[in-house]
């Protein structure tokens, strides 16, 4: 077998890898959010409020983590769901170490464009 082929085999050997991690991650990602909304739906059934009077939320992630850690349905839900919104974008920062171990920094810093526009998104989002 020619180095050329080996070369290209074990490349196509670290794309494979690099996919099933990325897989793996996104799984479990919408697994464990998933878990939560229904953990706080199960908390919104058993308790027949949202733990919050009349109309009012947690509009900050900060009230967000304060309501789940005490067990408020409604804040429980809105936590699964950041955690949704989340995997994705774990996804691309795992992308970008998966690169950087192949050493394809091309793409190193390309998922690194995408992963800062990301974060500025986010970080926009909450600000308008």
């Amino acid at each position: 077998m020619s180095e050329e082929r080996m070369e290209n085999q074990g490349s196509e050997e670290k794309i494979i890898s690099a996919e099933i991690v990325v897989s793996k991650v996104l799984r479990i990602g919408v697994l464990v959010s998933g878990f939560v909304i229904l953990l706080g739906l199960i908390l919104y059934l058993a308790a027949g409020d949202s733990g919050y009077p009349a109309d009012m939320y947690p509009t900050t992630l900060i009230g967000i983590l304060q309501g789940t850690g005490s067990l408020k349905p409604a804040a429980v839900i809105l936590f699964g769901l950041f955690l949704l919104i989340l995997t994705p974008v774990l996804r691309v920062g795992i992308t970008i170490l998966v690169f950087v171990k192949a050493k394809d920094y091309l793409y190193v810093g390309i998922t690194s464009l995408v992963f800062i526009i990301l974060i500025i998104s986010l970080l926009l989002g909450k600000a308008g």
